[in-house]
């Protein structure tokens, strides 16, 4: 199995934190995004390559992947122009052969991946029903849940089927081949190859695919929707309120998460917090945020915030979002 993780989109949504860091770089829950979505392979008996399709500052994405998981067979492909998903695909097209998976990681799902050994189609699209799927691809499958074609933000609201960025085929080299079809046609929408049109070649080739429905789907590209994916994973599991609990001067309101290396004195922590590694929180009241690395939070209170690497606020109620290596205070 290998697996296709395209990431080199610059991740607007979520600036001034990205304007330092690559989105998949982002915590949540004490952990970057990236580091979630790769420990969702855990159940794959063997991944033969893990392929990062890399844009700006790709580089600090192969420092954490080296660090966190050493044991990795990971290969970097940069993509300068941003030219779309079919096209980062196409980037990676070296020795893409066999079963692939390609997993977009601006959201987090709960997904069993142990019964692909044994599929019998060709493909499969995991999605979610949605309310209203006009802002996302949907796929439109008959009631045997076979695929018949996919759809990039349709216009109405007659399926609602969301693609949540995560696909499965058997033979990776019919969809490198579908996304040469694709580029020699220039089947563009707004300046960007779409997959949803060279999935849709493969269809029309007789490809045989299905959806598998997904009961968790969080976003991680925009500030509410990382505290709402922050809040999520803290209550399944990522919660370490029994030991920060044990600190002198610190009440806890669970859940929460604190790197044991963060210091914690004079402070009411939680609900929902995520609080990173070599952090200072001192006489502070924090609920329902992220606070990355290495940022001091002095005599203030923080409420639907993001807190970037190596920051310091200091004074007064607020609900912020703030970038690394930055500085707030208050008179």
């Amino acid at each position: 199995m290998k697996i296709v993780i395209p990431m080199a989109g610059y991740g607007t949504r979520l600036r001034p934190h990205t304007w330092s860091k690559p989105k998949p770089l982002v915590t949540v829950a004490g952990k970057p995004v990236l580091g979630h979505v790769l420990d969702m392979f855990a159940a794959l008996p063997s991944i033969d390559e893990v392929i990062f399709i890399v844009g700006y500052l790709g580089t600090q994405v192969q420092d954490f992947v080296a660090q966190a998981y050493p044991g990795l067979k990971a290969r970097y492909v940069e993509q300068t122009e941003m030219l779309g998903q079919s096209h980062a695909v196409w980037l990676a097209r070296e020795g893409l052969r066999g079963p692939m998976l390609l997993v977009f990681v601006d959201t987090l799902i709960e997904a069993d991946l142990s019964g692909l050994a044994t599929e019998k189609a060709d493909a499969l699209a995991w999605v979610k029903a949605v309310p209203d799927p006009r802002r996302f691809g949907v796929a439109e499958a008959g009631t045997d849940g076979v695929v018949r074609r996919l759809v990039e933000k349709p216009k109405d609201l007659s399926n609602n089927l969301a693609l949540v960025g995560f696909y499965y085929l058997r033979q990776a080299e019919r969809l490198i081949a579908a996304i040469s079809a694709q580029m020699e046609q220039k089947q563009m929408l707004h300046g960007e190859y779409f997959l949803a049109d060279a999935i849709n070649i493969l269809l029309q080739q007789g490809l045989k695919m299905r959806v598998q429905p997904v009961d968790v789907w969080h976003d991680c590209g925009k500030p509410e929707a990382l505290l709402e994916t922050n809040r999520y994973l803290l209550e399944h599991g990522r919660d370490n309120s029994a030991a920060v609990a044990q600190r002198p001067s610190v009440v806890v309101v669970p859940p929460v998460y604190v790197d044991p290396t963060a210091t914690i004195a004079e402070a009411v922590i939680g609900p929902h917090v995520s609080i990173g590694a070599e952090c200072e929180v001192r006489r502070s009241i924090v609920q329902n945020s992220i606070i990355d690395g290495g940022s001091q939070i002095l005599d203030t209170a923080l409420s639907a915030s993001l807190i970037g690497r190596d920051a310091r606020v200091v004074g007064r109620y607020r609900s912020l979002n703030v970038g690394d290596s930055s500085e707030v205070g208050f008179e």
